[in-house]
């Protein structure tokens, strides 16, 4: 049974940092894309970032660009987003997910992962940044 599970949300100021972390279960993560996903009150779910399996290649939404890298653990079968910088536009509730293939999948326009071509997600882990 495909399993992802997020943790490490919760409260930060402005300017402060976060590190998320996906642990999957069901699947052997070296073999597949994960990507990261959130979603505002009132907003669609929106693509943050993902990382290729192969070549452990990054994609980045441009909100996110230089300030969130994301990294992968095969071997703790997990998957990493670091925020850094943070704003009080990135509070949202941020998910991981994949769709057990080994590339990203990413919307043709914005270039960000594309949460309508994801079949298998986690719970989410709150994030809120605000003084």
């Amino acid at each position: 049974q495909v399993q992802l599970v997020e943790s490490g949300g919760g409260l930060v100021q402005p300017g402060g940092s976060l590190r998320l972390s996906c642990v999957v279960s069901g699947f052997t993560l070296d073999y597949y894309a994960i990507a990261w996903f959130r979603q505002a009150p009132g907003k669609e779910r929106e693509g943050v970032s993902c990382i290729n399996n192969r070549d452990g290649s990054t994609v980045n939404a441009d909100s996110v660009k230089g300030r969130f890298t994301i990294s992968r653990d095969n071997a703790k079968n997990t998957v990493y987003l670091q925020m850094n910088s943070l704003k009080p536009e990135d509070t949202a509730d941020y998910y991981c997910a994949t769709d057990l293939g080994s590339r990203c999948r990413t919307d043709q326009g914005t270039g960000a992962p594309d949460p309508m071509r994801y079949d298998y997600w986690g719970q989410g882990t709150q994030v809120t940044v605000s003084s």
